[in-house]
């Protein structure tokens, strides 16, 4: 290849040819600049064609799972947790079914496992109250937190490498978080340290073990590596940490969840490395982010698929101190493909729509499309950040592009309406609004390092925007 290249090199073409070939050469860079040009006329289709294809397709592809006609009702509380993961082993083995849980209160002495081909009925006046005792939920099993691998107490109720799988009815689940798990928040800085330079280092992760003498809280629910998963109906509150969490999973619906708050650190629904995901008509009252989703944390999250594919639609938001949506910051394997739609956010005592990340990260958040949204109040508005907290000083640039907002209307902002914050190194691109309504808001925006960003019909304090930034 060396001589090669010395020989070419060493060619000698004719003047005229040169001129021909740089009069070639500067058309085409011409060409590709103007291919490239971001317009209204641009945007406006991208979105129609997003919305319109794209969209349509992915939800064709997710279908909730069926299950074999055998139900097993289930009344025992005599050792209650043990005698059901029973009963869902041997269901099952037997090519699976529904176990219908009989209307009561039942204490859960630690983890519930779901197994393939098992859908778990919580009938109506169910009231499932787990434990608050830290060693019923061992010993530990794989878990992901904060988008780290580890081995870790045992989320309430957890699935491995299962298909086909559900929880359904209009039975309520309670992690009782407030009776103990809250306490660890502040407990948690050391253990947290530690297992994020585990993954920045790669150690394996059968040596990652936490759990009993550490602070880590498990998630409400967690389901990693499934496939086929429907979450219908019921409702769930007091999580010791993030409420539904399925990582690395496929073909998941979430339909009419009743998501209250826990403590702190109560994500309501956090997709993480995700495929083919449809959350609608849920309701989410949480402390934290109502819907985050999730891509792992820096080394660690490089190895896995991005979350992609993602529809979110006909949702009740509110949340106190966090946001009504968010991408990030956990989001290194990369996020795109997500459409949001048709739902309302009633207050944040932070963002209502936050896309956050650092240069520790690397990954991507593009193909992100949301329309007919209403917000009441929020202390931000839109926020993109690319300097969120806990940076260690890497240079692992974020990509951020194509971001397409319409019909999205907050009536107050208490404190900014727009923060776009791109870095020179990577700057965020190709983002569009249209007929975007900030009622009242003190600070306007603010806009630095960011490519192709146009405003359509969009108002700040009842002041139109100039379209193009």
């Amino acid at each position: 290849m060396q001589s090669r290249t010395k020989h070419i090199s060493s060619l000698k073409y004719p003047k005229a040819n040169w001129l021909v070939l740089l009069s070639i050469f500067l058309c085409a860079s011409c060409s590709s600049k103007a291919k490239k040009e971001f317009t209204q006329e641009h945007a406006e289709k991208h979105m129609a064609k997003a919305w319109d294809t794209t969209y349509l397709k992915i939800l064709k592809a997710i279908k909730a799972p069926t299950f074999k006609e055998q139900t097993i009702v289930f009344q025992d509380t005599t050792d209650f947790r043990n005698r059901l993961n029973t009963a869902i082993t041997t269901l099952s083995a037997s090519g699976g079914g529904t176990i219908a849980i009989d209307s009561g209160t039942y204490l859960v002495k630690g983890s519930i496992f779901l197994k393939s081909g098992v859908r778990l009925y919580l009938q109506k006046g169910v009231e499932l109250q787990f434990s608050h005792n830290p060693d019923h939920y061992l010993p530990v099993v794989k878990s992901r937190w904060e988008g780290t691998f580890l081995r870790n107490y045992s989320p309430l109720i957890y699935a491995i490498d299962a298909e086909n799988i559900a929880i359904t009815g209009e039975g309520l689940i309670n992690g009782q978080a407030e009776k103990s798990w809250y306490t660890w928040k502040e407990k948690q800085k050391a253990d947290k340290k530690v297992l994020r330079q585990m993954g920045n280092d790669q150690v394996p992760i059968a040596e990652r073990v936490f759990g009993a003498g550490h602070y880590l809280r498990p998630s409400a629910i967690e389901l990693i590596h499934c496939k086929n998963i429907l979450l219908e109906g019921f409702s769930v509150k007091g999580a010791p940490f993030w409420t539904v969490h399925p990582v690395l999973s496929k073909n998941i619906t979430i339909r009419g969840l009743r998501i209250g708050a826990g403590t702190t650190n109560d994500d309501g629904i956090d997709p993480e490395s995700c495929q083919n995901v449809l959350i609608e008509d849920c309701i989410i009252n949480t402390h934290d982010d109502c819907v985050a989703i999730k891509a792992g944390r820096d080394q660690d999250g490089w190895l896995y698929p991005p979350s992609e594919n993602i529809i979110i639609r006909n949702n009740q938001f509110n949340t106190a101190v966090g946001s009504g949506f968010c991408i990030g910051s956990e989001m290194s394997a990369g996020v795109r493909q997500v459409f949001i739609e048709n739902c309302t956010l009633t207050s944040s005592g932070k963002h209502a729509f936050q896309f956050k990340s650092n240069p520790d990260r690397g990954g991507f958040i593009t193909s992100i499309f949301m329309r007919n949204i209403t917000v009441g109040i929020a202390k931000y508005g839109f926020e993109f950040t690319t300097n969120y907290k806990g940076w260690r000083g890497n240079t692992y640039f974020t990509t951020y592009r194509d971001f397409y907002f319409q019909n999205i209307t907050i009536d107050t902002t208490t404190h900014q309406s727009i923060t776009l914050t791109g870095r020179q190194e990577n700057p965020i691109s190709r983002v569009y609004f249209e007929n975007c309504t900030i009622g009242r808001a003190p600070v306007f925006e603010t806009i630095q390092e960011i490519k192709d960003l146009l405003f359509a019909q969009t108002t700040i304090n009842g002041q139109a925007l100039p379209t193009k930034r």
